[in-house]
């Protein structure tokens, strides 16, 4: 007699159908995580997109700043008269030519004139103003210069001048930029005042 062990016998394999795809659960979190990580790359596109424009209304303004205040310090120092046209224009004497410097509140701009034509020094200008002062260092009243007499008066005194002017920059997107400069005080070394 054999004997026969007892084979197992395979349980019947039902075949599984592997689905591939996703549940509304995973989608929706996939969903949310990218809106999260999207949000934050606009976000930050646009910041360094604001900035970048914001730096260069900043830069354009000091580099017209600093050119209209060397033009203006170079003649200045060179000039040998001076006359007050109003307290916001002043018309120097430089080398036999007469060079107006004034501020337009009309256009918001600092120009420089000569026999030659007009420049524009500095644009976007919100606040100007010019200061003068004596020998002595006292500042010269310019509040009131209605009259010959009195413009004369204020050119016979002043010896040193200051320019104190604020721009302003702006663009759709951005917030406005703004430049206050004050500058030295420059000496009208060629021209002669007493006391």
């Amino acid at each position: 007699m054999t004997t026969t062990t007892p084979s197992r016998v395979p349980k019947p394999r039902h075949p599984r159908h592997h689905r591939s795809g996703l549940t509304l659960v995973e989608v929706m979190v996939g969903a949310s995580l990218a809106s999260f990580v999207l949000a934050g790359v606009v976000s930050t596109f646009l910041f360094l997109g604001r900035s970048g424009a914001n730096i260069s209304n900043y830069s354009e303004m000091e580099t017209e700043a600093r050119g209209g205040l060397e033009l203006f310090a170079q003649d200045t120092r060179q000039a040998s008269d001076l006359y007050w046209n109003s307290a916001s224009s002043v018309r120097l004497s430089v080398g036999g030519s007469s060079i107006t410097y004034a501020y337009n509140s009309g256009d918001q701009t600092f120009t420089r004139t000569t026999g030659s034509g007009s420049t524009v020094l500095v644009s976007g200008v919100s606040e100007f103003s010019f200061t003068g002062y004596m020998i002595t260092g006292t500042s010269v009243a310019l509040n009131d210069l209605s009259t010959a007499a009195k413009r004369d008066a204020a050119s016979d005194v002043t010896k040193q001048l200051q320019v104190y002017l604020k721009a302003s920059r702006s663009s759709v997107t951005v917030t406005t930029a703004t430049n206050t400069v004050l500058s030295a005080r420059y000496i009208l070394r060629n021209k002669r005042v007493t006391t």
